[in-house]
Protein backbone atom coordinates (compact mmCIF):
# COMPACT_ATOMS: atom_id res chain seq x y z
CA UNK A 1 0.00 0.00 0.00
CA UNK A 2 2.46 2.46 1.24
CA UNK A 3 4.31 1.01 -2.43
CA UNK A 4 1.54 2.47 -4.45
CA UNK A 5 1.14 5.29 -2.42
CA UNK A 6 4.91 6.75 -2.73
CA UNK A 7 4.53 6.05 -6.85
CA UNK A 8 1.39 7.95 -7.09
CA UNK A 9 3.30 10.79 -5.38
CA UNK A 10 6.10 10.84 -7.54
CA UNK A 11 3.87 10.43 -10.24
CA UNK A 12 2.14 14.08 -9.24
CA UNK A 13 5.16 15.54 -8.80
CA UNK A 14 7.12 15.15 -12.18
CA UNK A 15 3.34 15.92 -13.38
CA UNK A 16 3.38 19.39 -11.22
CA UNK A 17 7.10 19.76 -12.49
CA UNK A 18 5.86 19.26 -16.43
CA UNK A 19 3.27 21.53 -15.67
CA UNK A 20 5.29 24.31 -13.99
CA UNK A 21 8.66 24.07 -17.11
CA UNK A 22 5.63 24.70 -19.43
CA UNK A 23 5.27 27.98 -17.79
CA UNK A 24 8.94 28.43 -17.77
CA UNK A 25 9.08 27.79 -21.50
CA UNK A 26 6.47 30.20 -22.03
CA UNK A 27 8.27 32.84 -20.14
CA UNK A 28 11.42 31.95 -21.97
CA UNK A 29 8.73 32.36 -25.34
CA UNK A 30 7.47 35.98 -24.37
CA UNK A 31 11.31 37.32 -23.34
CA UNK A 32 11.99 36.43 -27.63
CA UNK A 33 8.65 37.89 -28.68
CA UNK A 34 9.28 41.34 -26.65
CA UNK A 35 12.09 41.71 -28.11
CA UNK A 36 10.97 41.71 -32.00
CA UNK A 37 7.50 43.12 -30.62
CA UNK A 38 10.48 46.08 -29.43
CA UNK A 39 12.31 46.71 -32.60
CA UNK A 40 9.21 47.03 -34.77
CA UNK A 41 8.71 50.12 -32.93
CA UNK A 42 11.42 51.33 -30.94
CA UNK A 43 13.45 52.84 -34.49
CA UNK A 44 10.63 55.28 -35.00
CA UNK A 45 11.95 58.19 -32.62
CA UNK A 46 15.08 57.71 -33.36
CA UNK A 47 14.58 58.35 -36.92
CA UNK A 48 15.46 62.02 -36.36
CA UNK A 49 19.01 61.45 -35.17
CA UNK A 50 19.67 58.85 -37.64
CA UNK A 51 18.56 61.62 -40.37
CA UNK A 52 21.25 63.91 -38.63
CA UNK A 53 24.04 61.25 -37.91
CA UNK A 54 24.55 59.16 -41.38
CA UNK A 55 22.67 62.01 -43.98
CA UNK A 56 20.34 59.24 -45.71
CA UNK A 57 18.46 60.21 -48.81
CA UNK A 58 14.43 60.64 -48.97
CA UNK A 59 14.58 56.43 -50.28
CA UNK A 60 17.56 55.20 -48.33
CA UNK A 61 15.28 56.67 -44.89
CA UNK A 62 12.08 55.07 -46.13
CA UNK A 63 14.01 51.27 -46.58
CA UNK A 64 15.72 52.10 -42.89
CA UNK A 65 12.24 52.72 -41.90
CA UNK A 66 10.69 49.89 -43.36
CA UNK A 67 13.00 47.26 -44.60
CA UNK A 68 12.43 45.16 -41.34
CA UNK A 69 8.45 44.69 -41.53
CA UNK A 70 9.10 44.02 -45.09
CA UNK A 71 11.26 41.47 -44.92
CA UNK A 72 10.07 39.74 -41.65
CA UNK A 73 6.14 39.61 -43.14
CA UNK A 74 7.49 37.96 -46.35
CA UNK A 75 9.66 34.98 -44.58
CA UNK A 76 7.14 34.33 -42.14
CA UNK A 77 5.87 31.49 -43.91
CA UNK A 78 9.19 30.28 -45.27
CA UNK A 79 10.87 29.80 -41.76
CA UNK A 80 7.42 28.53 -39.93
CA UNK A 81 7.20 25.93 -42.69
CA UNK A 82 10.88 24.92 -42.34
CA UNK A 83 10.57 24.67 -38.93
CA UNK A 84 7.80 21.92 -38.60
CA UNK A 85 10.82 20.43 -40.83
CA UNK A 86 14.11 20.54 -39.28
CA UNK A 87 12.77 21.63 -35.56
CA UNK A 88 11.07 24.68 -34.63
CA UNK A 89 13.07 25.28 -31.37
CA UNK A 90 16.44 24.84 -34.12
CA UNK A 91 15.05 27.60 -36.17
CA UNK A 92 13.91 29.77 -33.17
CA UNK A 93 17.55 29.79 -31.69
CA UNK A 94 19.14 30.58 -35.14
CA UNK A 95 16.68 33.91 -35.07
CA UNK A 96 17.96 34.31 -31.71
CA UNK A 97 21.86 34.35 -32.53
CA UNK A 98 20.94 36.34 -35.84
CA UNK A 99 18.70 38.85 -34.13
CA UNK A 100 21.97 40.09 -32.09
CA UNK A 101 24.31 39.44 -34.26
CA UNK A 102 22.14 42.00 -36.49
CA UNK A 103 21.44 44.17 -33.80
CA UNK A 104 25.24 44.52 -33.38
CA UNK A 105 25.83 45.67 -36.82
CA UNK A 106 22.40 48.36 -36.89
CA UNK A 107 23.77 49.82 -33.55
CA UNK A 108 27.41 50.74 -34.91
CA UNK A 109 26.44 51.18 -38.67
CA UNK A 110 28.16 54.39 -40.40
CA UNK A 111 26.40 54.66 -43.54
CA UNK A 112 22.39 54.25 -43.91
CA UNK A 113 23.07 51.13 -46.63
CA UNK A 114 24.47 48.87 -43.43
CA UNK A 115 22.41 50.34 -41.43
CA UNK A 116 19.65 49.03 -44.14
CA UNK A 117 21.40 45.52 -44.51
CA UNK A 118 21.23 45.16 -40.80
CA UNK A 119 17.94 46.01 -40.59
CA UNK A 120 17.22 43.61 -43.37
CA UNK A 121 18.94 40.71 -41.24
CA UNK A 122 16.94 41.85 -37.80
CA UNK A 123 13.73 40.91 -40.47
CA UNK A 124 15.14 37.85 -40.80
CA UNK A 125 15.52 36.57 -37.47
CA UNK A 126 12.27 38.36 -36.50
CA UNK A 127 11.05 36.28 -39.05
CA UNK A 128 12.75 32.61 -37.55
CA UNK A 129 11.36 34.16 -34.34
CA UNK A 130 7.76 34.77 -34.38
CA UNK A 131 6.21 31.94 -36.36
CA UNK A 132 8.43 29.50 -34.22
CA UNK A 133 6.83 31.04 -30.55
CA UNK A 134 3.18 30.61 -31.49
CA UNK A 135 4.04 26.84 -32.65
CA UNK A 136 6.48 25.73 -29.71
CA UNK A 137 3.93 27.25 -27.48
CA UNK A 138 0.88 25.05 -29.54
CA UNK A 139 2.84 22.08 -29.09
CA UNK A 140 3.99 22.65 -25.51
CA UNK A 141 0.25 23.23 -24.15
CA UNK A 142 -1.63 20.52 -25.40
CA UNK A 143 -4.50 20.93 -23.31
CA UNK A 144 -6.80 23.79 -24.96
CA UNK A 145 -7.60 25.90 -21.54
CA UNK A 146 -3.84 26.23 -20.72
CA UNK A 147 -3.11 27.06 -24.34
CA UNK A 148 -5.38 29.76 -24.25
CA UNK A 149 -4.33 31.26 -20.80
CA UNK A 150 -0.69 31.23 -22.34
CA UNK A 151 -1.48 32.78 -25.85
CA UNK A 152 -3.14 34.94 -23.55
CA UNK A 153 0.09 35.76 -21.63
CA UNK A 154 1.65 35.77 -25.16
CA UNK A 155 -0.64 38.21 -26.34
CA UNK A 156 -0.23 40.73 -23.49
CA UNK A 157 3.63 40.49 -23.96
CA UNK A 158 3.39 41.63 -28.02
CA UNK A 159 1.09 44.57 -26.91
CA UNK A 160 3.76 45.42 -24.21
CA UNK A 161 6.07 45.55 -26.67
CA UNK A 162 4.73 47.81 -29.13
CA UNK A 163 3.33 50.18 -26.76
CA UNK A 164 6.97 50.00 -24.76
CA UNK A 165 9.00 50.47 -27.93
CA UNK A 166 8.56 53.93 -28.55
CA UNK A 167 8.83 55.14 -25.17
CA UNK A 168 12.24 52.63 -24.52
CA UNK A 169 13.63 54.81 -27.44
CA UNK A 170 12.62 58.38 -26.44
CA UNK A 171 14.46 57.15 -22.96
CA UNK A 172 17.70 55.78 -24.65
CA UNK A 173 17.93 59.00 -27.30
CA UNK A 174 18.16 61.36 -24.11
CA UNK A 175 20.76 59.48 -22.77
CA UNK A 176 22.69 57.87 -25.11
CA UNK A 177 23.39 58.12 -29.21
CA UNK A 178 20.45 55.97 -31.58
CA UNK A 179 22.77 52.92 -31.54
CA UNK A 180 21.86 52.52 -28.38
CA UNK A 181 18.03 51.79 -29.42
CA UNK A 182 19.60 48.21 -31.04
CA UNK A 183 22.14 47.57 -28.44
CA UNK A 184 19.56 46.46 -25.32
CA UNK A 185 18.83 43.57 -27.59
CA UNK A 186 21.84 41.84 -27.00
CA UNK A 187 22.27 41.36 -23.55
CA UNK A 188 18.60 40.00 -23.88
CA UNK A 189 19.32 37.57 -26.51
CA UNK A 190 22.89 36.38 -24.97
CA UNK A 191 20.72 35.23 -22.16
CA UNK A 192 17.59 33.94 -24.26
CA UNK A 193 20.30 31.72 -26.88
CA UNK A 194 21.66 29.20 -23.29
CA UNK A 195 18.58 29.50 -21.55
CA UNK A 196 16.54 28.80 -24.66
CA UNK A 197 18.64 25.97 -25.62
CA UNK A 198 18.83 24.36 -22.27
CA UNK A 199 14.72 24.50 -21.24
CA UNK A 200 12.64 24.94 -24.81
CA UNK A 201 11.78 21.18 -25.98
CA UNK A 202 12.38 20.46 -30.21
CA UNK A 203 9.37 19.51 -32.23
CA UNK A 204 8.91 18.82 -35.64
CA UNK A 205 5.98 18.24 -38.34
CA UNK A 206 5.21 14.95 -39.59
CA UNK A 207 8.47 14.79 -41.77
CA UNK A 208 6.66 13.04 -44.36
CA UNK A 209 7.97 14.00 -48.07
CA UNK A 210 10.80 16.72 -49.40
CA UNK A 211 10.51 20.49 -47.87
CA UNK A 212 9.00 22.36 -51.38
CA UNK A 213 11.80 24.84 -51.43
CA UNK A 214 10.42 26.46 -54.93
CA UNK A 215 7.44 26.89 -53.08
CA UNK A 216 8.96 28.81 -49.94
CA UNK A 217 10.88 31.05 -52.23
CA UNK A 218 7.84 31.98 -54.13
CA UNK A 219 5.69 32.58 -51.36
CA UNK A 220 7.92 34.72 -49.74
CA UNK A 221 9.09 36.41 -53.14
CA UNK A 222 5.20 37.00 -53.78
CA UNK A 223 4.61 37.91 -49.98
CA UNK A 224 7.60 40.45 -50.60
CA UNK A 225 6.35 42.11 -53.65
CA UNK A 226 2.53 42.54 -52.28
CA UNK A 227 3.56 43.69 -48.73
CA UNK A 228 5.85 46.02 -50.69
CA UNK A 229 3.02 47.56 -52.84
CA UNK A 230 0.50 47.97 -50.06
CA UNK A 231 2.67 50.20 -47.94
CA UNK A 232 3.63 52.14 -50.91
CA UNK A 233 -0.32 52.43 -51.39
CA UNK A 234 -0.45 53.37 -47.84
CA UNK A 235 2.25 56.39 -48.39
CA UNK A 236 -0.14 57.37 -51.29
CA UNK A 237 2.01 56.28 -54.41
CA UNK A 238 -0.24 54.94 -57.18
CA UNK A 239 2.57 54.90 -59.94
CA UNK A 240 4.00 51.72 -61.49
CA UNK A 241 6.24 51.30 -59.01
CA UNK A 242 2.95 50.50 -57.08
CA UNK A 243 0.94 49.06 -58.85
CA UNK A 244 3.83 46.44 -60.34
CA UNK A 245 4.67 44.83 -57.24
CA UNK A 246 0.89 44.48 -56.45
CA UNK A 247 0.47 42.38 -59.10
CA UNK A 248 3.51 40.46 -59.09
CA UNK A 249 3.47 39.79 -55.73
CA UNK A 250 -1.40 38.73 -56.36
CA UNK A 251 0.51 36.65 -59.48
CA UNK A 252 3.22 34.32 -57.38
CA UNK A 253 0.67 33.87 -54.50
CA UNK A 254 -1.60 32.23 -57.04
CA UNK A 255 1.46 30.33 -58.38
CA UNK A 256 1.97 29.24 -54.92
CA UNK A 257 -1.66 27.92 -54.12
CA UNK A 258 -1.52 26.33 -57.36
CA UNK A 259 1.71 24.49 -56.67
CA UNK A 260 0.59 23.57 -53.08
CA UNK A 261 -2.62 21.82 -54.68
CA UNK A 262 -0.89 20.12 -57.06
CA UNK A 263 2.10 18.62 -54.44
CA UNK A 264 1.40 15.55 -52.49
CA UNK A 265 3.20 16.70 -49.27
CA UNK A 266 2.46 20.41 -49.89
CA UNK A 267 4.25 23.36 -47.95
CA UNK A 268 1.14 24.61 -46.05
CA UNK A 269 -1.94 21.97 -46.22
CA UNK A 270 -4.52 24.60 -47.73
CA UNK A 271 -7.18 22.24 -46.19
CA UNK A 272 -7.20 24.39 -43.53
CA UNK A 273 -8.84 27.07 -44.94
CA UNK A 274 -11.89 24.88 -45.63
CA UNK A 275 -12.55 24.73 -42.00
CA UNK A 276 -14.68 27.49 -41.13
CA UNK A 277 -12.84 28.23 -37.70
CA UNK A 278 -9.93 28.49 -39.43
CA UNK A 279 -10.65 30.69 -42.36
CA UNK A 280 -12.57 32.84 -40.34
CA UNK A 281 -10.26 33.54 -37.68
CA UNK A 282 -7.58 34.46 -40.68
CA UNK A 283 -10.19 36.90 -41.43
CA UNK A 284 -10.67 38.13 -38.28
CA UNK A 285 -7.21 39.12 -37.59
CA UNK A 286 -7.11 40.84 -40.86
CA UNK A 287 -9.96 42.96 -39.97
CA UNK A 288 -9.13 43.51 -37.04
CA UNK A 289 -4.80 44.84 -37.12
CA UNK A 290 -6.66 46.68 -40.20
CA UNK A 291 -8.84 49.29 -37.78
CA UNK A 292 -6.09 48.77 -34.97
CA UNK A 293 -3.17 49.97 -37.16
CA UNK A 294 -4.96 52.80 -39.48
CA UNK A 295 -6.32 54.06 -36.47
CA UNK A 296 -3.53 54.44 -34.38
CA UNK A 297 -1.54 56.06 -36.99
CA UNK A 298 -4.48 59.08 -37.55
CA UNK A 299 -4.52 59.14 -33.79
CA UNK A 300 -1.22 59.91 -33.68
CA UNK A 301 -1.81 62.20 -35.79
CA UNK A 302 -4.33 64.04 -34.49
CA UNK A 303 -2.94 64.43 -30.86
CA UNK A 304 0.18 66.20 -32.18
CA UNK A 305 -1.39 68.21 -34.96
CA UNK A 306 -4.66 69.45 -34.08
CA UNK A 307 -4.29 69.29 -30.18
CA UNK A 308 -0.42 69.82 -30.14
CA UNK A 309 1.16 67.13 -27.68
CA UNK A 310 4.57 66.61 -27.91
CA UNK A 311 5.24 62.54 -28.67
CA UNK A 312 6.10 61.64 -25.40
CA UNK A 313 3.03 63.10 -24.48
CA UNK A 314 0.99 61.17 -27.40
CA UNK A 315 2.48 58.09 -26.39
CA UNK A 316 1.32 58.80 -22.75
CA UNK A 317 -1.75 59.11 -24.18
CA UNK A 318 -1.94 56.26 -25.97
CA UNK A 319 -0.78 54.43 -23.22
CA UNK A 320 -4.51 53.09 -21.84
CA UNK A 321 -5.16 51.23 -25.32
CA UNK A 322 -2.03 48.97 -24.71
CA UNK A 323 -3.14 48.45 -20.89
CA UNK A 324 -6.55 47.69 -22.03
CA UNK A 325 -5.06 45.33 -24.07
CA UNK A 326 -2.96 43.56 -21.60
CA UNK A 327 -6.03 43.01 -19.30
CA UNK A 328 -7.90 41.70 -22.33
CA UNK A 329 -5.35 39.18 -22.61
CA UNK A 330 -4.46 38.27 -19.26
CA UNK A 331 -8.80 37.51 -18.98
CA UNK A 332 -9.01 36.18 -22.62
CA UNK A 333 -8.79 32.37 -21.62
CA UNK A 334 -11.58 32.87 -18.45
CA UNK A 335 -14.00 34.88 -21.15
CA UNK A 336 -13.21 31.91 -24.13
CA UNK A 337 -14.30 29.23 -21.88
CA UNK A 338 -17.11 31.23 -20.55
CA UNK A 339 -18.46 32.61 -23.73
CA UNK A 340 -16.97 30.40 -26.20
CA UNK A 341 -15.25 31.74 -29.26
CA UNK A 342 -18.03 32.86 -31.55
CA UNK A 343 -19.50 35.15 -28.68
CA UNK A 344 -15.53 36.48 -27.93
CA UNK A 345 -14.54 37.51 -30.88
CA UNK A 346 -18.38 38.74 -31.97
CA UNK A 347 -18.40 40.85 -29.29
CA UNK A 348 -15.20 42.41 -28.97
CA UNK A 349 -15.50 43.31 -32.72
CA UNK A 350 -18.38 44.44 -31.25
CA UNK A 351 -17.21 46.82 -28.60
CA UNK A 352 -14.36 47.87 -30.80
CA UNK A 353 -16.87 50.05 -33.26
CA UNK A 354 -18.92 51.26 -30.06
CA UNK A 355 -15.58 53.07 -28.90
CA UNK A 356 -14.82 53.78 -33.05
CA UNK A 357 -17.87 55.34 -33.28
CA UNK A 358 -18.02 57.06 -29.27
CA UNK A 359 -14.67 58.66 -30.29
CA UNK A 360 -16.03 60.51 -33.34
CA UNK A 361 -17.06 62.70 -30.63
CA UNK A 362 -13.82 64.27 -30.56
CA UNK A 363 -12.99 67.52 -32.21
CA UNK A 364 -10.59 70.57 -32.40
CA UNK A 365 -10.57 70.54 -28.80
CA UNK A 366 -8.92 68.36 -26.14
CA UNK A 367 -11.32 65.76 -24.33
CA UNK A 368 -9.12 63.74 -21.79
CA UNK A 369 -11.91 61.69 -20.55
CA UNK A 370 -13.79 61.00 -23.78
CA UNK A 371 -10.46 60.21 -25.25
CA UNK A 372 -9.85 58.06 -22.14
CA UNK A 373 -12.71 56.11 -22.24
CA UNK A 374 -12.83 55.43 -26.27
CA UNK A 375 -9.10 54.09 -25.86
CA UNK A 376 -9.59 51.83 -22.78
CA UNK A 377 -12.79 50.17 -24.89
CA UNK A 378 -10.95 50.32 -27.42
CA UNK A 379 -7.63 48.41 -26.89
CA UNK A 380 -9.93 45.98 -24.69
CA UNK A 381 -12.03 45.21 -27.54
CA UNK A 382 -9.40 44.58 -30.45
CA UNK A 383 -7.36 41.99 -28.11
CA UNK A 384 -10.58 40.24 -27.31
CA UNK A 385 -11.08 39.94 -30.81
CA UNK A 386 -7.51 38.98 -31.61
CA UNK A 387 -7.10 36.71 -28.65
CA UNK A 388 -10.46 34.84 -29.87
CA UNK A 389 -9.04 34.47 -32.96
CA UNK A 390 -5.88 33.59 -33.09
CA UNK A 391 -6.69 31.18 -30.19
CA UNK A 392 -9.22 29.50 -32.44
CA UNK A 393 -7.04 29.76 -35.62
CA UNK A 394 -4.18 27.55 -33.78
CA UNK A 395 -6.07 25.12 -31.88
CA UNK A 396 -8.12 24.53 -35.23
CA UNK A 397 -4.78 23.59 -37.25
CA UNK A 398 -3.02 19.71 -36.91
CA UNK A 399 -0.11 20.04 -34.24
CA UNK A 400 2.24 18.82 -37.67
CA UNK A 401 1.30 21.96 -39.35
CA UNK A 402 1.57 24.21 -36.28
CA UNK A 403 4.77 26.44 -37.80
CA UNK A 404 2.55 26.67 -40.97
CA UNK A 405 -0.67 27.65 -39.57
CA UNK A 406 1.27 30.17 -36.96
CA UNK A 407 3.21 32.02 -40.41
CA UNK A 408 -0.09 32.36 -41.80
CA UNK A 409 -1.51 34.28 -38.91
CA UNK A 410 1.21 36.12 -38.36
CA UNK A 411 1.39 36.63 -42.05
CA UNK A 412 -2.33 37.98 -41.78
CA UNK A 413 -1.46 40.46 -39.09
CA UNK A 414 0.88 42.26 -40.94
CA UNK A 415 -1.21 42.26 -44.43
CA UNK A 416 -3.85 43.76 -42.26
CA UNK A 417 -1.71 46.23 -40.88
CA UNK A 418 -0.57 47.06 -44.16
CA UNK A 419 -4.13 47.08 -45.88
CA UNK A 420 -5.10 49.12 -42.53
CA UNK A 421 -2.91 51.92 -43.32
CA UNK A 422 -3.67 52.29 -46.73
CA UNK A 423 -7.01 51.77 -46.94
CA UNK A 424 -8.13 54.15 -43.78
CA UNK A 425 -5.14 56.60 -45.07
CA UNK A 426 -6.43 57.00 -48.11
CA UNK A 427 -10.02 57.20 -46.74
CA UNK A 428 -8.28 60.26 -44.32
CA UNK A 429 -6.93 61.89 -47.59
CA UNK A 430 -10.46 61.89 -49.84
CA UNK A 431 -12.08 63.57 -46.48
CA UNK A 432 -9.42 65.81 -45.87
CA UNK A 433 -8.17 67.00 -49.41
CA UNK A 434 -11.00 68.58 -50.93
CA UNK A 435 -11.54 71.07 -48.03
CA UNK A 436 -8.00 72.56 -48.40
CA UNK A 437 -8.39 73.16 -52.09
CA UNK A 438 -10.37 76.45 -52.51
CA UNK A 439 -9.08 78.70 -49.23
CA UNK A 440 -9.29 82.50 -50.06
CA UNK A 441 -6.06 84.12 -50.46
CA UNK A 442 -4.16 80.81 -50.75
CA UNK A 443 -2.37 80.04 -54.37
CA UNK A 444 -3.18 77.43 -55.89
CA UNK A 445 -0.24 75.78 -55.81
CA UNK A 446 -0.18 75.83 -52.26
CA UNK A 447 -3.72 74.79 -51.63
CA UNK A 448 -2.18 71.63 -53.63
CA UNK A 449 0.67 70.80 -51.23
CA UNK A 450 -1.57 71.51 -48.12
CA UNK A 451 -4.07 69.00 -49.47
CA UNK A 452 -1.42 66.10 -49.24
CA UNK A 453 -1.04 66.11 -45.20
CA UNK A 454 -2.26 68.37 -42.32
CA UNK A 455 1.61 68.75 -41.23
CA UNK A 456 2.64 69.85 -44.76
CA UNK A 457 -0.42 72.39 -44.84
CA UNK A 458 1.07 74.01 -41.63
CA UNK A 459 4.24 74.51 -42.77
CA UNK A 460 2.78 75.78 -46.13
CA UNK A 461 0.45 78.29 -43.90
CA UNK A 462 3.84 79.24 -42.45
CA UNK A 463 5.18 80.45 -45.68
CA UNK A 464 2.70 82.21 -46.82
CA UNK A 465 2.32 83.91 -43.51
CA UNK A 466 -0.78 86.78 -42.65
CA UNK A 467 -4.65 86.40 -42.70
CA UNK A 468 -3.86 83.70 -45.65
CA UNK A 469 -1.55 81.75 -43.42
CA UNK A 470 -3.89 81.61 -40.81
CA UNK A 471 -7.04 80.85 -43.02
CA UNK A 472 -5.52 78.02 -44.55
CA UNK A 473 -4.28 76.68 -41.01
CA UNK A 474 -7.50 76.78 -39.83
CA UNK A 475 -9.10 75.24 -42.45
CA UNK A 476 -6.54 72.53 -42.88
CA UNK A 477 -6.96 71.88 -38.87
CA UNK A 478 -11.37 71.52 -39.46
CA UNK A 479 -10.97 69.55 -42.11
CA UNK A 480 -8.45 66.67 -40.82
CA UNK A 481 -10.95 66.61 -38.21
CA UNK A 482 -13.70 66.19 -40.63
CA UNK A 483 -11.85 63.24 -41.87
CA UNK A 484 -10.93 61.48 -39.04
CA UNK A 485 -14.67 61.41 -38.10
CA UNK A 486 -15.17 59.55 -41.74
CA UNK A 487 -12.46 57.22 -41.09
CA UNK A 488 -14.09 56.46 -37.44
CA UNK A 489 -17.12 55.75 -39.59
CA UNK A 490 -15.89 53.55 -42.13
CA UNK A 491 -13.63 51.64 -39.51
CA UNK A 492 -16.72 50.91 -37.38
CA UNK A 493 -18.27 49.39 -40.47
CA UNK A 494 -15.58 47.18 -41.12
CA UNK A 495 -15.67 46.57 -37.60
CA UNK A 496 -19.44 45.53 -37.78
CA UNK A 497 -18.47 43.50 -40.80
CA UNK A 498 -16.10 41.64 -38.67
CA UNK A 499 -18.36 40.75 -36.14
CA UNK A 500 -21.08 39.07 -38.75
CA UNK A 501 -17.88 37.23 -40.11
CA UNK A 502 -17.02 36.08 -36.36
CA UNK A 503 -20.55 34.24 -36.42
CA UNK A 504 -19.22 31.24 -38.24
CA UNK A 505 -16.36 30.55 -35.88
CA UNK A 506 -17.46 27.52 -32.67
CA UNK A 507 -20.30 28.66 -30.61
CA UNK A 508 -18.48 26.78 -27.46
CA UNK A 509 -14.66 26.04 -26.75
CA UNK A 510 -14.16 22.51 -27.29
CA UNK A 511 -12.11 21.01 -24.83
CA UNK A 512 -11.52 17.36 -24.97
CA UNK A 513 -8.18 15.29 -24.49
CA UNK A 514 -4.63 15.96 -24.74
CA UNK A 515 -3.85 16.09 -28.35
CA UNK A 516 -1.43 13.57 -29.91
CA UNK A 517 1.52 14.98 -30.74
CA UNK A 518 2.65 17.20 -27.62
CA UNK A 519 5.72 17.68 -26.67
CA UNK A 520 6.83 16.55 -23.08
CA UNK A 521 9.46 19.02 -21.62
CA UNK A 522 11.82 17.71 -19.67
CA UNK A 523 12.66 19.21 -16.05
CA UNK A 524 16.36 21.42 -16.76
CA UNK A 525 18.29 18.83 -14.58
CA UNK A 526 17.18 15.91 -16.77
CA UNK A 527 18.44 18.05 -19.95
CA UNK A 528 21.46 18.99 -17.93
CA UNK A 529 22.18 15.05 -16.85
CA UNK A 530 21.03 13.47 -20.78
CA UNK A 531 23.76 16.38 -22.32
CA UNK A 532 26.60 15.11 -19.90
CA UNK A 533 25.81 11.43 -20.14
CA UNK A 534 25.64 12.03 -23.86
Amino acid sequence: MSGTTTAAAVLRRRAAGAGANRWVVLVVLCASLLLVALDATVLHVAVPAVTEDLKPGAIELLWIVDVYPLVCASLLILFGTLGDRVGRRRVLLLGYGLFGVASAMAALADTAQVLIVARALLGVGGAMIMPATLSILRQVFPDRQERALAIGIWSAVAAVGAAVGPLLGGFLLEHFWWGSVFLVNIPLMLVSLPIGRLLLPESKGDGRGPWDVVGALTAAAGLFCLVLGVKRLGGGELGPFTVVPLVVGAGLIVLFVRRQRRRAHPLVDLRMFARPAFSTSVGCIVLAMLALVGLELIAAQYLQLVLGLSPLETGLRLLPLTIAAMAAGLAGARMLRRFGPRRMVSCGFCLTAVAVVLLTAMGGEDNTGLMLFGFVLLGFGLETTLFGAYESMLSEAPPEQAGGAAAIGETSYQLGAGIGIALLGSVMNAAYAPGVSSVPGVPASASASAGHSLGEAYEVAGRLGGSAGVALRRTARDCFVHGLHVTLLVSAGLLLLGAVMALRLPRVMQCGEVEAGAVEVPAPREVAESRVSA
